[in-house]
This record gives structure tokens, C-alpha cells and sequence, in this order.
């Protein structure tokens, strides 16, 4: 096929998006089965946190088409898009849409279970710096959630699939390769998002993750000395 081969995705843009796939479907895995398994349902939670916080900041200061200044255009965009009087590359407006409706609920998601109990054996990391009512609520929010992101993302791999297969518009190979061919002879490759640019979204992340995990809070008190606790 001949056309215009341009540099679509970076490679931390496409590392972030395949890393997430595969958290979320592990996330969903074992917080379903329970039981010893919220323990890496925990640590799956703060690796989603710490990829949406990368993405945040690379959403400013990564390449040309994963920042938000390129693809969040407003409610217009959108209208101007169904009516097919949209053309540009990345992704389009209903795309943007998507995106930012999964970072949205994915944060949240993630951030509830920070304070989240499985009122068995599992308590979320920040679980002791809100009120027991918080982590009730909290919990049963994030129980309930899971079924609005079931939704949005088995939504969102549909129409993948759709533009895909049906409007022959492939969304899965550039995401894997980076590349992607257009008819469009004045769009150019993606630039930005180098390294001083990658260490700095990396270090936010590992940061926010160390919050995240309590890295805050007072350490625990120490167990008492032997010899001072009853036995009986």
C-alpha cells in the first residue's frame, strides 16, 4: 500500500497502552476469584495507578500525538466528527472521548481501592487514614464499579474492532508497531517525548505510587517487648 508512513504512537505511549491491557484483565481476574488473590489484586492496583500517572504527565510532556493539547478538542470536534467534516491523525474526536472516559474511570477505580476492604483479610494501603464509614463507602463503590468498566472497556474494544475491521481504519497495528500509513501527504511524524521527558512522567509515577502505597503514614508502632503481654 502506498501512502504517507508517518511515526504515529512512541514507544512509551504503546508500552503504556499494552502494560494497562494487561493489568486491567489481571485486576479483574483476581479481584472476581478473591481470597489470597486480593493480595496481588492490591499490587496490580498500585502498578494501574502508577501507569495512569505516567500517562498523565506524558499526556504533557510526551510526543505529538499522545498529548491531551493534540486530541482533546471539545464537544465541537465531536459533532464536526459524526457529521464527517473531522480529518486529522491520532486519535479522532469519539477516540479522545474514550480515552479520557477510561483514564477517568480507571483513576478513580484505582483510588477507591487504595481505602478499600474486602472485610475479610484485605485492607486497602491508605485504609487506616480515612474513617471506617469512608472505607465502607469506598468499598462498596469499588465493587460496583467494576461492572461500569466491564462496560466502557468491552465498549472500547469493540469499536477498535469495528474501525478496525469494518471501516478498514487498522487501530491495532500502528499501536503495536508505531507506524501507520495515510493518504493525507502533509501529515507529519511525531516529535517531543525524549528522555529527560520519559524520566520525568517515570519519576511522577514512582512517586504517586509510594504515596499511594502508604509511604506517608506513620510507621506502625513497634510490638511490645517478649514477656510483657499475658498468655492467658
Amino acid at each position: 500500500m502506498s501512502g504517507n508512513r508517518i511515526k504515529l504512537w512512541d514507544l512509551p505511549t504503546r508500552l503504556h497502552h499494552w502494560l494497562l491491557v494487561v493489568l486491567v484483565a489481571l485486576a479483574f481476574a483476581t479481584g472476581l476469584t478473591g481470597g489470597n488473590w486480593m493480595v496481588w489484586h492490591g499490587r496490580i492496583g498500585l502498578a494501574i495507578l502508577g501507569l495512569l500517572a505516567f500517562r498523565l504527565v506524558w499526556g504533557f510532556t510526551g510526543s505529538t500525538y499522545a498529548r491531551f493539547s493534540q486530541f482533546v478538542r471539545g464537544p465541537g470536534s465531536v459533532l464536526d466528527y459524526v457529521r464527517g467534516r473531522w480529518h486529522g491523525v491520532g486519535h479522532n474526536p469519539l477516540g479522545a472521548v474514550s480515552v479520557l472516559a477510561l483514564l477517568g474511570l480507571f483513576l478513580a477505580q484505582s483510588l477507591l481501592g487504595l481505602v478499600a476492604t474486602d472485610d475479610i483479610a484485605f485492607k486497602g494501603p491508605l485504609y487506616s487514614a480515612v474513617s471506617m464509614d469512608t472505607a465502607d463507602w469506598a468499598s462498596r463503590l469499588h465493587r460496583q464499579m467494576i461492572w461500569v468498566l466491564g462496560a466502557v472497556v468491552v465498549l472500547h474494544i469493540c469499536a477498535t474492532l469495528f474501525y478496525t475491521f469494518v471501516s478498514k481504519d487498522n487501530m491495532i497495528r500502528p499501536m503495536l508497531t508505531g507506524y501507520k500509513t495515510l493518504e493525507d501527504a502533509s501529515a507529519t511524524s511525531a516529535t517531543g517525548g525524549g528522555i529527560v521527558a520519559f524520566i520525568i512522567a517515570f519519576a511522577v509515577a514512582a512517586a504517586v505510587v509510594w504515596v499511594a502505597n502508604g509511604g506517608l503514614l506513620p510507621p506502625p508502632p513497634p510490638p511490645p517487648p517478649p514477656g510483657t503481654v499475658p498468655t492467658w
